[in-house]
């Protein structure tokens, strides 16, 4: 059975939205015979490369709130990152472009190593003091996933490559009706929008394997809109 995961490393309900769906395909009893695909969707497309300021400033503009109501915000994406076992930095995080992160997202999904590279600029954008907007750090990351540093380089410095493998992601996605993100496709049968909780995903799990008559899971959960916004239900 294939799972494809359609995210953008900008967007924390993804970052928790995978450790609850890894929490989930740990439970299931096939998982073994599951394969994962990460996909391509860029929150903010539009925004120009180079382009990037600090996450408060940005979530106090684009919700008319002020920046310790912003603080606010991220706290309560802290809390469930927490609550996930994961690190979460809620102060001096950046906000940017994330085209280039998904193309060589794409290079690491050719050499087997999509999953490493994908883990790694999640934890140095949320938890830790690295930006994944700056060409070196995204080098460095490529290189501790296992890529070949003379590839990432050349990767990142040819704009049109895995251009077209971003853009198709993008497309299918519309295609699959998804507005926001993480989107979950099992089997091309059943989506699931949204940081479900682990066990929602080990019962889509195992509806899917059964072959039973399925329906989309999408309600209630926390998700990031292709205008960059990310709900935050209660701040």
């Amino acid at each position: 059975m294939r799972v494809e995961i359609w995210s953008d490393i900008a967007c924390p309900w993804c970052y928790i939205g995978k450790a609850r769906f890894e929490k989930g395909l740990a439970d299931f009893a096939h998982r073994d015979g599951v394969e994962v695909v990460h996909r391509s969707f860029e929150l903010d497309p539009n925004r120009a490369k180079g382009d990037t300021g600090p996450v408060l400033e940005m979530l106090a503009r684009k919700y008319g709130r002020t920046l310790d109501e912003a603080r606010a915000m991220e706290a309560h994406v802290a809390s469930n990152a927490h609550a996930e076992g994961l690190d979460y930095r809620t102060e001096g995080r950046d906000h940017g472009n994330t085209f280039d992160i998904h193309r060589l997202l794409h290079l690491a999904k050719d050499r087997g190593l999509q999953n490493e590279l994908l883990d790694l600029a999640y934890r140095a954008n949320f938890a830790e003091e690295r930006s994944v907007f700056a060409p070196e750090t995204l080098v460095t990351l490529g290189v501790e996933a296992g890529l070949d540093e003379t590839e990432v380089r050349a990767v990142l410095a040819d704009d049109s490559a895995y251009a077209e493998a971003v853009r198709a992601d993008e497309r299918e996605a519309a295609e699959l009706g998804a507005n926001g993100v993480p989107f979950f496709v099992l089997d091309r049968r059943y989506g699931i929008s949204g940081g479900q909780p682990a066990e929602v995903f080990t019962q889509a799990l195992e509806q899917a394997w059964q072959g039973r008559a399925l329906q989309p899971v999408g309600s209630g959960a926390e998700v990031c809109g292709p205008d960059g916004s990310c709900e935050v239900p209660g701040a």
